[in-house]
């Protein structure tokens, strides 16, 4: 069996106006000091192909528009709601008097196996990624409902945070659409 290549034109995606008109995945992705211009570009362009609900960008992180986000992101900055927060704290706590389940992924003593998190299909929740060296900070893992690990088995001790957004947003997208 041949496969044959779709063409951009033939994967019929929606445009801006109408990914801000669609129903999204009750998922906001937060960002705790992010360092890299293309990972916060990525991270923008997986929010929007999972059509996620907004991302906070908090403390160092850079902000839309910047040549080296537009890079990764490719327009995604243009689709996906995103606010910026000076306090990654303020952001948590705030988002849990709305009712919103704060998960911290991150290393950290009683984490919660990403295999084995269960997801409930009527909760809002928010993911915490953390910075490229130091990762999520102490005062916002200790506020978070959960930490979630993504569990890894080789010689390093974390992943990209670009991949680990990924997988994670995978995940739960996958185990809310179920």
């Amino acid at each position: 069996m041949k496969h044959r290549k779709l063409k951009n034109s033939e994967l019929e995606r929606i445009n801006p106006e109408a990914f801000k008109a669609s129903e999204k995945t009750p998922l906001i992705i937060i960002l705790d000091n992010i360092r890299s211009l293309n990972n916060i570009g990525s991270v923008f362009r997986t929010a929007d192909a999972f059509l996620i609900e907004k991302i906070y960008l908090c403390g160092i992180t850079a902000q839309p528009p910047h040549k080296d986000i537009q890079k990764t992101a490719l327009g995604a900055t243009e689709s996906v709601a995103w606010e910026y927060a000076e306090n990654t704290l303020d952001v948590v706590t705030k988002l849990k008097e709305e009712g919103v389940f704060v998960a911290s992924i991150e290393q950290a003593e009683q984490t919660v196996s990403l295999s084995d998190f269960k997801i409930e299909k009527q909760q809002r929740y928010a993911l915490v990624f953390g910075n490229e060296v130091k990762g999520v900070q102490q005062q916002v893992v200790s506020a978070s409902d959960v930490v979630i690990e993504i569990p890894q088995y080789g010689t390093k001790h974390s992943l990209n945070i670009s991949v680990s957004a990924g997988v994670v947003i995978w995940d739960f997208f996958s185990k809310l659409n179920k």
